[in-house]
């Protein structure tokens, strides 16, 4: 295998390391145990935490040992990392709930199986729970130079737009007491962390010098962002979640096979695993023939396979196809449809009486086209679909057959213009 550090470096995954050389000769020497973090802030884990959970997974093929930990107590707390202000403070009976869920979606990209390198799933609820505040301050705070603390970037962003709570000034006394934990407990000598996190990341190698004498490392990952410098899903409402109930996988297929030309050369090499030969001359055919949008494919299928399976891949395509006419809608399952449907313009109807609207009527109901009359001008031009059949008909009404799993309607104008009715039951 390739040297993992220029494996990384090739993929664009190091922000800033600890020396970078001296990291590369522990990890050529034999196998490493690190650890990453995930703070149970929100319901599941988005595909800012997949970055680092496949950084994970290319150290773990790589001979290493990962270390998953959940924040159940760090969550309680919050990472003022990346906020401008104060967090709100989640309950603990929510974050209990929140760290159940990410325990599992941070396993499902690990391998437990016995072995040098098996993974090992901690919370560091486990050993901060019991922490008394005389000892925490007395045991871990009289190693924290103050003004050291208030160095750190994020700190210092804080202070200048309104200040910061001592509750969130001591978030990074709390990840580098973990850090201390897990180099006491498996003999940890690595974290890695987004590249927001880096102040606590050597909060956490300072921490272990000043107690133990003990030589650690971090390393940073870059966050990654669309090419104009924006976050993923940073805008609220657009967190590409990797829980099928919180987006489903249709959802999640449609968002890599969105992606523009520009971002595919970055995001085939942070988040699929194919070799570099293979992912340059991805990037190659991609540039070449952008109409065929193969580095998106191949994202969409490698992404949506690791995170929900071949099964909803494969499901996922066959919505993708049936929908705009390249497919049969009724051999999808009322998941599926249901899921598809919510990704394009949908109108909602109460329960037919004795007939449905006519089609020139929902099509102008779902947005597809600007009135009615556009609508039967679309008819008389051969250019409506009802569930992918040609509507010849400008008074055309749909039967109660047409109702695919007895509710939803599919509407097309031309070749891409995609619709749905969902009509109640009640």
């Amino acid at each position: 295998m390739t040297d993992i550090i220029d494996d990384l470096s090739w993929r664009g995954l190091i922000a800033v390391s600890t020396d970078l050389e001296d990291l590369r000769k522990a990890l050529d020497t034999g196998p490493v145990t690190f650890y990453a973090g995930f703070d149970p802030t929100g319901p599941g884990l988005h595909i800012g935490h997949l970055v680092l959970l496949l950084t994970m997974r290319r150290l773990q093929f790589a001979g290493h040992r990962p270390i998953g930990l959940v924040g159940g107590a760090t969550g309680l707390i919050g990472d003022p990392s990346g906020k401008s202000t104060e967090r709100v403070l989640n309950s603990h009976e929510v974050v209990a709930g929140w760290v159940n869920r990410i325990r599992a979606e941070v396993g499902q990209f690990l391998d437990f199986s016995p072995g040098p390198s098996s993974a090992i799933a901690v919370s560091n609820l486990d050993w901060t729970g019991e922490l008394s505040a005389l000892d925490f301050l007395r045991d871990i705070g009289k190693h924290f130079p103050v003004n050291q603390m208030l160095s750190r970037e994020v700190v210092k962003a804080r202070l200048e737009s309104g200040g910061i709570s001592f509750t969130e000034f001591s978030y990074q006394v709390l990840q580098a007491n973990d850090f201390l934990e897990l180099h006491r407990r498996y003999d940890c000598t690595l974290q890695i962390g987004g590249s927001d996190q880096w102040g606590n990341l050597v909060s956490g190698v300072d921490l272990i010098r000043r107690v133990t004498g003990d030589s650690v490392h971090a390393m940073a990952i870059p966050l990654i962002t669309k090419p104009d410098g924006t976050k993923y899903g940073k805008t609220e409402g657009e967190a590409v979640w990797l829980s099928p109930e919180l987006m489903s996988p249709y959802a999640f297929y449609q968002f890599w096979i969105n992606r523009s030309d520009a971002e595919v050369p970055g995001l085939l090499r942070v988040f699929t695993f194919r070799g570099r030969d293979e992912i340059e001359d991805l990037e190659v055919q991609t540039a070449e023939q952008p109409a065929a949008r193969i580095g998106q494919r191949v994202l969409a299928e490698d992404l949506t396979t690791l995170v929900h399976g071949p099964e909803e891949y494969a499901r996922a395509v066959a919505a993708s196809r049936a929908l705009f006419g390249q497919g049969d809608l009724r051999a999808l399952d009322e998941k599926t449809l249901a899921a598809a449907l919510a990704e394009v313009p949908l109108a909602t109807l109460p329960a037919p009486g004795d007939a449905l609207p006519p089609v020139a009527d929902l099509m102008a109901e779902v947005g597809i086209v600007p009135s009615k009359s556009a609508a039967r001008r679309a008819i008389a031009e051969g250019g409506a679909y009802l569930n992918n059949t040609k509507v010849t008909d400008q008074d055309s009404v749909p039967l109660a057959s047409d109702l695919l799993h007895g509710k939803f309607l599919v509407l097309r104008r031309g070749k891409r213009t995609v619709g749905g009715v969902e009509v109640g039951t009640g």
